[in-house]
């Protein structure tokens, strides 16, 4: 459905709170996966509060949609955002990481409320949101089944297999991402393990591929809009991102894959990104 200009600065606004709150997070842990966590905000914004069909009431609705997130360090991200939904108490971020948390780095369904599947060993997210996609066409569900994977995830051959499954299965009710930050732990991505022509692999394994600036929330809704609509072949989302979005002291520098940061750097960081928020205000304001 077409987004208006009242919905996208509240998605807008929406995003700058999670990433903000994924920072003092970040913070209050001493350490974490900050980077990818800014890259895939924008993805989750869109996701938690526009697209996936759920029961605040009910976080375990036998019907609702699935979300697998295969990059499962970017926990940091994912797990603000189940609390601000109302699935989990606020004071647990302030314990992130902490010994005996219920909320480890990688996030765990049986302990972290609204978590569909445990991730955090890459190459795994695909199968289990196939699996999950498949389990509807078998059950005759209506529900959809969305994942997230990182691009230095794509390293992993279990990702591929399950592509070709995917494609072969027909899985048209799972809509899938790739956070293309070109950063992965150690390097560049295309330095470590060159991925393109990324678009073309995943066109030859039998997807249709939607690229997106995956800092764009219109045209995140828009590749949306098109899957939900698809029939006969599971789509693709290559959502092209920045490392550390929005933090312009970590922006592309795939050296805060991970990292931990003072006070002197998180008055920084906080900083960015209420610039950054502004800049995102006066795009809506162009473009929209």
């Amino acid at each position: 459905m077409p987004l208006t200009k009242q919905e996208w600065l509240a998605l807008e606004k929406k995003a700058d709170e999670l990433r903000r709150l994924s920072l003092d997070t970040n913070y209050w842990a001493g350490s974490g996966h900050i980077g990818g966590a800014m890259s895939i905000m924008d993805m989750l914004t869109v996701l938690y509060h526009r697209y996936l069909n759920l029961k605040k009431e009910d976080p375990d609705w036998e019907d609702r949609d699935r979300f697998i997130m295969s990059k499962g360090h970017a926990g940091i991200a994912l797990a603000p955002v189940l609390v601000d939904y109302g699935w989990n108490d606020f004071e647990q971020l302030k314990t992130f990481n902490h010994s005996n948390s219920a909320m480890g780095i990688h996030l765990d369904a049986n302990k972290v409320v609204g978590v569909d599947a445990s991730t955090g060993s890459l190459g795994h997210g695909l199968s289990i949101a196939l699996g999950t996609a498949l389990a509807a066409k078998t059950l005759g569900k209506d529900y959809k089944t969305y994942c997230i994977m990182g691009d230095g995830e794509l390293n992993e051959g279990s990702i591929w297999e399950a592509g070709m499954a995917a494609a072969h299965f027909k899985a048209d009710n799972l809509i899938s991402f790739v956070d293309r930050n070109e950063c992965m732990i150690d390097g560049k991505t295309e330095d470590v393990m060159a991925l393109e022509p990324l678009a073309e692999k995943w066109e030859s394994f039998g997807f249709i591929v939607k690229e997106v600036d995956g800092h764009n929330i219109k045209e995140l809704c828009q590749a949306i809009d098109f899957a939900l609509e698809n029939k006969g072949a599971p789509v693709m989302i290559i959502a092209n991102t920045v490392k550390g979005a929005g933090i312009d002291i970590f922006e592309g520098d795939y050296r805060w894959h991970y990292g931990a940061m003072d006070q002197e750097m998180y008055e920084k960081a906080k900083a960015s990104l209420e610039k950054y928020y502004a800049q995102r205000k006066a795009r809506v304001e162009k473009e929209a």
